[in-house]
């Protein structure tokens, strides 16, 4: 058991970053799940407010759990929070671009390219926020 709590100590930030990576999938899922199956809201428009949507729960545990940002007062908070909406914005077109791929010229169910989708944007959110985000300060 010690060996355990020794690796998630270790692995700490990582753990969390998969935590909260696999909720902020399931705010995406769910949300585009809504719009698309309950609103009838077309898919990418669905998927854009769905973008939205975990991209600000995403921000939130982020800055708060994931990487303990240091960042304090009006200017710095705003300043991290725009370096990780814009890095968002590219993983974001990421996901439209495997989206339109895989309905409109594969035709693959929506919500499976949804989910293929998001695996590799959480890869590269992580590696987004870990280097130009919440990069600590030497």
């Amino acid at each position: 058991m010690g060996k355990i709590k020794e690796l998630l100590i270790k692995y700490k930030e990582l753990v969390l970053y998969v935590v909260f990576g696999v909720l902020t999938t399931v705010v995406s899922y769910a949300s585009y799940w809504i719009f698309t199956d309950f609103l009838h809201i077309p898919y990418m428009v669905s998927t854009a407010l769905s973008w939205v949507l975990s991209v600000t729960f995403a921000y939130v545990t982020n800055r708060k759990w994931v990487f303990e940002s240091r960042a304090h007062g009006f200017v710095p908070i705003l300043t991290e929070a725009a370096k990780f909406f814009a890095s968002r914005i590219m993983s974001g077109f990421m996901e439209m671009g495997m989206m339109f791929i895989g309905v409109d010229l594969l035709h693959v169910n929506d919500k499976i390219v949804k989910l293929v989708a998001n695996v590799f944007v959480i890869l590269a959110n992580y590696i987004l926020s870990k280097l130009v985000v919440f990069r600590k300060k030497k």
